[in-house]
């Protein structure tokens, strides 16, 4: 628990493909909004899974030259159909490790398996579960901890299922990111009061972005249904003192991601700002 008077500090970060698809303009856009750190979802408009060497090591030089650092790995781990081979998956995650290891950071962000049309969400948990054990023992031996999203439609997007999913597969490599518009977008109302108890104790990031309850849009921080607020002032009051990625949506929404430009993303930073400065929380 802080104090009013200890200093509180966030690492800012975003995701550098809602800016643009040159990493320099992301890089050059994170660094003017005050930010060290990049997620990086994808680059040159192609995926981290699909990276090749020559544009891995690219990436790499210019992250290292320009002084910033990767938060996370924005993977798309975990957005498939659960029937598919899982050995897909872990080939998969094989290759985003490889990405993560290249830009320096442990974290890489997956999700929980889509399920087809009409099939009940209960009916795919034995499969989710076995593919994020196996996931999690590749996390493991590699070093990299598996920071599982809230995305809408996947096992995982509630904060019950949430739950069920980090203690079953139980794991020092498999931890969480909050992400308060997708609770709302699948209709979780007052996603901090029914979830952020019972999922804090795995909660190690934080996915900024908001949205508003009635049309399901994304809206910035603090000004949509997600109660940013009180997951803000909570995880200060907790002592969090980890990242805040900026996920801003604010342009276009779609199953791998979102995009919202240079300009819009800049709105979506000072929104964040102003809702950090109004609890006494800086960011670095």
């Amino acid at each position: 628990m802080t104090t009013g008077t200890d200093p509180v500090t966030w690492t800012l970060s975003g995701f550098g493909d809602e800016i643009d698809t040159d990493p320099r303009v992301q890089v050059a856009v994170l660094k003017a909004l005050g930010s060290e750190h990049i997620e990086v979802r994808s680059a040159w408009g192609t995926n981290v899974v699909d990276l090749d060497e020559d544009q891995l090591a690219s990436l790499a030089t210019l992250l290292r030259n320009e002084g910033m650092k990767a938060s996370a790995i924005a993977s798309p781990i975990g957005k498939v159909d659960v029937t598919l081979d899982a050995d897909l998956e872990v080939d998969r995650l094989r290759r985003v490790i490889r990405v993560a290891h290249a830009l320096e950071t442990p974290n890489i962000r997956i999700f929980s398996f889509f399920r087809a049309d009409g099939v009940p969400v209960e009916d795919i948990r034995d499969g989710v579960m076995t593919r994020l054990r196996l996931l999690a023992d590749e996390a493991e031996r590699e070093g990299v901890v598996l920071l599982h999203e809230n995305e809408k439609d996947i096992y995982g997007d509630t904060p019950e299922r949430v739950l069920d999913l980090v203690e079953s597969v139980g794991s020092s490599a498999l931890r969480l990111a909050w992400d308060s518009a997708n609770f709302v977008q699948v209709g979780v109302t007052n996603p901090h009061d029914a979830g952020y108890a019972m999922l804090r104790p795995y909660l190690d990031y934080l996915q900024v972005k908001d949205a508003d309850a009635a049309s399901g849009s994304v809206v910035p921080a603090g000004q949509g249904d997600g109660q940013v607020l009180e997951t803000v002032t909570a995880l200060r009051d907790d002592g969090y003192t980890g990242f805040a990625s900026l996920e801003p949506h604010l342009d276009e929404a779609h199953t791998l991601g979102g995009f919202s430009g240079p300009a819009a993303f800049g709105q979506a930073a000072r929104a964040f700002d102003g809702l950090l400065r109004s609890i006494g929380v800086a960011t670095k």
